[in-house]
């Protein structure tokens, strides 16, 4: 492990709160980034894939920014990407507004551009403003990846591309990334599951959704890491697994299940807009037997685990 980035070593990729009405929940979300920071995170990442960013409006996204700012003194990274680059520059411009303290600007989504298009488009978000821009790297959900040769262009040539979150699932590909990057370029893990495998090749950390649930357990995994404690980091991890795969499955995508974890731990954050939600009353019972389970696993000689809420 490189050593923590510049935004910490453990950023939570937030949930956007509505009521039940799916209106944006202001005061909601200022209380969840509360708890969160009170929880583990060093950063957040707000209005991004986990945070349905693609289901608010400008307006909303400017509003979720700035109450976020003022609710917390970590940093709060917007999610001010889109698939069309001019809409991009506008709420990156609205972000800085908002009091963001760094960019995070996903991959244009559908469109596929070329990697010539890419580099372009990324260039101008950067150019739009001041921030550090971090590049959100997630073929899975965009249908086009970050070349190699692309990302370490900009990663040398814009003073203001400072990372990437990285959601590729490609470990190979992302050391040779770290080994040919300025050393100051941060590589954070944008995918729960490969988290303790991107720490072993260089990441800074993660940008993860489990932790909302579990950030103290993920800031030890990363801790027992970075002090040389292998064995540590990969007897937390595998406490996590459960948690893992809770995140991802055909019928309850990501943000549902972080959604029903939170209503769990009694947070207000309703449900999904469509075309994501709203979930399954069962993703709810899913959601308390994880926890249950997170909750009642004992650490290898420290005695038994404290709850997560």
């Amino acid at each position: 492990m490189a050593g923590p980035g510049r935004f910490g070593a453990v950023l939570t990729a937030m949930v956007t709160p509505f009521d039940d009405r799916y209106a944006l929940d202001l005061d909601g979300a200022a209380a969840l980034a509360r708890w969160l920071v009170d929880h583990g995170s060093d950063a957040l990442v707000v209005a991004g894939t986990t945070g349905e960013g693609t289901v608010l409006s400008n307006d909303e996204k400017a509003e979720l920014w700035r109450a976020v700012a003022e609710a917390v003194t970590v940093p709060v990274i917007a999610g001010s990407g889109t698939n069309d680059t001019r809409h991009s520059v506008e709420l990156t411009r609205l972000a800085e507004a908002a009091g963001a303290a760094g960019i995070l600007a996903v991959t244009p989504y559908y469109n596929r551009p070329s990697q010539a298009g890419l580099d372009a488009h990324f260039r101008a978000v950067a150019g739009a403003t001041s921030l550090p821009v971090l590049i959100y790297d997630i073929p899975v959900r965009t249908g086009r990846k970050v070349g190699h040769d692309t990302m370490l262009g900009l990663a040398r040539e814009v003073s203001n591309v400072v990372g990437v979150k990285d959601a590729a699932g490609d470990v190979a590909g992302s050391a040779r990334l770290l080994a040919e990057a300025p050393r100051d370029f941060d590589l954070y893990c944008g995918e729960d599951a490969l988290n303790l495998a991107l720490l072993a090749v260089g990441a800074s950390g993660v940008i993860s959704v489990v932790s909302h649930w579990a950030g103290p357990e993920i800031g030890e995994m990363i801790a027992c890491f970075g002090a040389g404690d292998v064995d540590g980091a990969r007897a937390r991890n595998a406490e996590l697994m459960t948690s893992y795969a809770f995140m991802s499955s055909g019928d309850a995508p990501n943000p549902l299940p972080a959604k029903a974890m939170m209503r769990r731990l009694g947070l207000s954050v309703g449900q999904c807009r469509l075309p994501m939600g709203p979930a399954s009353p069962s993703l709810d019972e899913r959601a308390a037997d994880v926890l249950a389970g997170l909750r009642a696993r004992p650490r290898a000689g420290r005695g038994a685990r404290e709850p997560v809420g």
